[in-house]
């Protein structure tokens, strides 16, 4: 009895560890849906995630201009992307060189600041850690519901313009064109379907059959009417995993997001007017939006987004830039300030102790019976 009571006992232990490697199997393996704008939609069982994504949103008071670079990482050697917008677009392929200009331009500045009395590091306070310094398929067919409105080929982007009156119509296009749709982005599709907007459905594929996505794409711009800026973020509720948004805002003012959307308040991390070299990337983007504002915002639990972000004038232009000090021990030729002081006082001391201790000697009245 008690051998039986053993081998079910080790039967349940194989059960529940064979259960805890399947869910640590299907995490791996399972496809990341959502980036920060739009959705990506990677081959059936494979798995593709957006590592980082950069965009700039330039608004100019009539149409909105979103350029977008994607840094992509997984197994699956080809995937679709979906972006939701308000108006029929137009689509480019961007250039590299403009995400290059804007890291140059609100980079923090760097100044040196000087301090009196040891700190952390300095000696003889040396403990050994140092200070924080700083804080994105042929055919011109169409299914039931969806309206092809224009294709084209950028680069390594086979592009689709559609308009859909049903999530499940844009699904039924895309397994046509050999994806899946997730019954879970189908529904958060329905609030964009509700507005009748239109989508961008891009197909992603490498050069090199067989080879995995991964590594920085080509950016690519779109171009649409707008009463007002937005950025699509109600996609990213998708995600397993707590989000960033690194954000560029290009307009005649400073901007701000009207609401948090469920994440983090927030932070400005550059604003001012941008004179960039001529002919460059940044100065035709920034013709007539000559005030650049950057905008960083985390999503610790992104189910909690509740919409997109909607860009704002705010009350002033106040410019801001970030400012990274380096905090350095005051010193006179190499040597400690606070030492030296500290070491001429002591000195002083020393010198007037010994002085008054001499004066007090000879003021002394001698002893007339000595001797």
């Amino acid at each position: 009895m008690a051998d039986f009571l053993r081998g079910r006992a080790r039967r349940r232990m194989l059960v529940v560890v064979l259960a805890l490697w399947a869910t640590q199997l299907g995490s791996l393996v399972a496809p990341a849906y959502a980036c920060g704008c739009g959705a990506m939609v990677p081959d059936t069982a494979r798995r593709v995630a957006v590592a980082r994504e950069v965009s700039v949103v330039r608004w100019d008071g009539r149409r909105e201009r979103i350029v977008m670079r994607l840094t992509v990482a997984g197994d699956s050697d080809r995937a679709a992307w979906i972006m939701p917008v308000p108006h029929r677009a137009d689509v480019t392929l961007g250039d590299p060189a403009l995400f290059d200009e804007l890291d140059k331009t609100t980079a923090p500045v760097h100044r040196t600041r000087t301090h009196f009395w040891p700190q952390d590091g300095d000696w003889p306070l040396v403990s050994g850690g140092g200070r924080d310094t700083g804080a994105p398929p042929p055919g011109v067919d169409r299914a039931p519901g969806v309206a092809v409105v224009g294709r084209q080929k950028l680069g390594p982007f086979d592009v689709a313009r559609l308009t859909a009156t049903d999530p499940a119509a844009l699904g039924d296009w895309l397994a046509d064109h050999g994806f899946s749709l997730p019954p879970r982005l189908s529904a958060a599709l329905q609030p964009y379907v509700a507005r009748r907007w239109e989508y961008v459905a891009i197909r992603l594929a490498p050069d090199t059959t067989g080879t995995p996505l991964r590594g920085i794409l080509d950016p690519l711009s779109l171009s649409f009417a707008a009463d007002e800026p937005v950025y699509p973020m109600r996609l990213s509720r998708l995600a397993r995993t707590p989000q960033s948004l690194g954000l560029y805002v290009l307009a005649a003012h400073r901007m701000q997001p009207a609401s948090a959307i469920g994440g983090s308040r927030p932070r400005v991390t550059f604003a001012g007017r941008i004179t960039p070299p001529r002919n460059s990337p940044l100065a035709e983007l920034a013709a007539g939006t000559p005030f650049l504002t950057a905008i960083g915002q985390e999503f610790p639990t992104p189910s909690l987004i509740d919409g997109d972000h909607t860009l704002r004038r705010t009350a002033t232009d106040t410019p801001f830039q970030q400012v990274i000090y380096e905090d350095r021990l005051r010193t006179v030729a190499g040597i400690p300030a606070w030492l030296l002081t500290v070491a001429v006082t002591l000195a002083a001391l020393t010198a007037a102790v010994a002085l008054f201790a001499v004066r007090r000697t000879t003021a002394e009245p001698m002893d007339p019976q000595a001797g």
